[in-house]
């Protein structure tokens, strides 16, 4: 078949900047608002079609969708070039929309939330891979400080405008509102960005992605539910994680040979993608805790009620934008090792500061842990990911975003592993037993498994240092042809 080559020439600079990132920050939005907007409905959901021992998988199907996904989008992105890709996305992230929208069962509503994850796979490292193509190196941490905006206002309008419609029309308006702003993204990608490719002969990886597929789920299935619906040591664990390394392997083996790798072996070979994705993982991890457990405690501990405790997360959420729009100014200056340091050094600072919250501490000592550690991430994640674009061409970008996304997808899974085994241990080796639900408990339980959970984040962000000493200090960006003249010509 044939396939467009992607080049600075023939992506993005002949197109106006300004509606393509305008497209970008509401696709975005989309899958930002809808990570948040559910969790204050459940208790509607499971009301109108029961199932409520199965109501999880509403979240964990839809990070497994997203997550196996995201690596191949990026591999098809470089091949048949971004613009296909992200409205593949944004199609079927609607659809899945819809299709919940009408759900009948919790069985039925548990697999559209997965053609969401699929729509959201694509949508997410296709709007930082297309802002890598059309911005320079100096102007992308700023953009990627407008996306990041955007989770800290989803943060705020998801659990609200969830609890609006459960409360007052139907929980099945959640997905509704999708469609209208979704449309609008894509026909602005449509009308704005003109993506034009020269085509090449090629061919589609199928067994590749077929493997990374199935050992991806499996992998992240035992990470979400060991533990919980199986012990650790079960046999259902076991042999989820025995198939999931004999996928993998074979995976590994697949793609030493194939000409167009859906995920070449080669990114594992590079330092700075190694060690943007080692951060990736690491702030996956830590920022599960904060998002799961932070709220828990402000709610169950402090005394504070549920929209205020979800408020406890907006300094995170803040934090982060601000960090990630001025980081460019550092790596330009000081490089990309000495802004990823800085950034771990600021994340382990709020995850020490963390640990001095306590039961009578006020709402906004929690916050402001929040907030630094909000710094911490912007500092982190987001040269992280300019790095990798960065260092790779126009031809392997997708890939290389792809990666780093999915590391952070396998940092959350391994977060919700990590952290879930803490709290539920120290609980029941307090009470004597196995509990299933943390929020029943006193908070003379509850408050030292969280102070737990944090001891171990704080630790988690350590690592994030030694991550960051592996980042090189910087990196050249490849040239292209004629790249000079057509950045000159291109609007702003």
């Amino acid at each position: 078949m044939t396939s467009p080559t992607i080049s600075r020439r023939d992506v993005g600079l002949r197109s106006e900047r300004g509606p393509i990132l305008l497209a970008v920050m509401l696709s975005t939005g989309l899958v930002a608002i809808d990570s948040t907007i559910l969790a204050t409905a459940v208790p509607s959901v499971v009301g109108d079609l029961g199932g409520f021992t199965r109501f999880p998988w509403l979240f964990s199907v839809y990070v497994l969708a997203t997550a196996v996904s995201v690596p191949i989008y990026g591999k098809v992105s470089d091949v048949l070039g971004r613009k296909p890709v992200m409205l593949l996305g944004i199609a079927l992230f609607l659809v899945g929309s819809v299709l919940c929208g009408f759900a009948w069962s919790m069985g039925s509503l548990i697999v559209f939330r997965a053609v969401q994850g699929l729509g959201a796979g694509a949508v997410q490292p296709m709007g930082m891979t297309i802002v890598g193509d059309i911005y320079t190196l100096a102007e992308r941490p700023k953009v990627q400080g407008y996306i990041a905006s955007v989770w800290a206002m989803a943060s705020l309008v998801g659990p609200t405008l969830g609890g609006v419609f459960a409360d007052y029309a139907s929980w099945r308006w959640i997905f509704f509102v999708n469609v209208p702003l979704g449309l609008a993204a894509a026909w602005m990608l449509v009308r704005r960005f003109d993506e034009r490719v020269q085509r090449r002969r090629t061919s589609i990886d199928w067994a590749g992605a077929l493997l990374l597929t199935g050992g991806g789920v499996l992998l992240l299935l035992g990470l979400l539910e060991g533990g919980q619906d199986w012990a650790w040591g079960s046999a259902p664990s076991l042999l989820i994680f025995a198939a999931a390394v004999v996928l993998l392997a074979g995976f590994v083996l697949v793609e030493a040979r194939v000409s167009e790798p859906v995920l070449p072996l080669w990114v594992f070979r590079r330092r700075v993608l190694n060690a943007s994705s080692l951060g990736s993982l690491l702030v996956g991890c830590v920022m599960l805790g904060l998002s799961s457990y932070v709220p828990l405690y402000a709610q169950h501990v402090l005394g504070h009620g549920a929209v205020v405790a979800g408020l406890a997360l907006a300094g995170m959420t803040i934090g982060w934008p601000i960090a990630a729009s001025q980081c460019g100014r550092l790596y330009l200056t000081i490089g990309f090792r000495l802004t990823v340091c800085l950034g771990a050094v600021i994340t382990v600072a709020g995850s020490l500061l963390l640990l001095t919250v306590g039961p009578e501490s006020s709402f906004a000592h929690l916050t402001l842990c929040c907030f630094v550690m909000g710094l911490g991430f912007g500092l982190t994640a987001s040269p992280g990911v300019v790095a990798a674009q960065a260092s790779v061409d126009w031809r392997s970008r997708g890939v290389a975003t792809g990666a780093n996304m999915f590391a952070r997808s396998i940092g959350s899974a391994v977060g919700v592993a990590i952290f879930g085994a803490v709290a539920n241990s120290y609980v029941a080796d307090r009470l004597g037993g196995r509990v299933s639900s943390l929020d029943e408990l006193p908070a003379g339980v509850l408050a030292p498994a969280l102070h737990t959970v944090f001891i171990v984040s704080a630790a988690i962000s350590g690592l994030l240092i030694i991550g960051a000493l592996l980042m090189p200090r910087r990196v050249t960006e490849p040239a292209e042809p004629s790249e000079a003249a057509e950045a000159a010509a291109s609007p702003a």
